[in-house]
């Protein structure tokens, strides 16, 4: 005799509680992601800078070598500048009337090269032999000088954006860094 007993089949799909479990952790997931991107953009920001600082000394070096003249980078409250120590620490209507002048050439190398600090950041600079951070404020300049036999002075350049900071201690040598510090928050 055959049996008539009834199977039920499963049942396919989610519930909503496995629904809501998963666009939970899903939720959970992407805020992280966003607080990371968020604090790698202020990363991404001051190592572009810190490397843009070293290629201008780089630059610096080579031309102060080049041309058998002292060059120097410029700090400035917002700007780095490279340009001929000449003309470093100059205000503009002093630059612009030296510029009136006729000066010899120097060659075809682009001499002058200006960094834009973008976002509100801060650059702070130490010399050597010293613990004490010096600031770019409106009228505070510093010149950081490359000279025709290939040396500079060992000096340190902070970044600040915000709450996060990159710190890069240069070779006098090289003008490259010797040791860079960066703390992201």
């Amino acid at each position: 005799m055959i049996s008539a007993a009834r199977t039920n089949k499963p049942q396919r799909g989610f519930t909503l509680i496995e629904i809501v479990m998963v666009l939970a952790i899903a939720a959970i997931v992407m805020g992280g992601a966003v607080g990371l991107m968020i604090s790698s953009s202020d990363e991404r920001d001051l190592r572009n800078t810190s490397g843009e600082i070293e290629l201008m000394a780089k630059r610096a070096r080579t031309i102060a070598i080049l041309n058998q003249t002292p060059y120097a980078l410029e700090f400035r409250e917002g700007v780095v500048r490279l340009l001929p120590l000449a003309q470093a620490g100059l205000t503009e209507k002093e630059m612009s009337r030296r510029r009136s002048k006729p000066e010899p050439e120097t060659g075809n190398i682009d001499e002058n090269r200006q960094l834009s600090l973008e976002g509100g950041m801060v650059v702070l600079i130490r010399r050597w032999n010293s613990d004490k951070w010096l600031t770019t404020a409106k009228k505070n300049v510093h010149v950081w000088r490359f000279d025709p036999d290939g040396l500079c002075e060992p000096i340190s350049v902070r970044l600040v954006l915000d709450k996060s900071w990159s710190e890069d201690i240069y070779h006098p040598l090289t003008a490259t860094i010797r040791d860079s510090q960066l703390e992201a928050r």
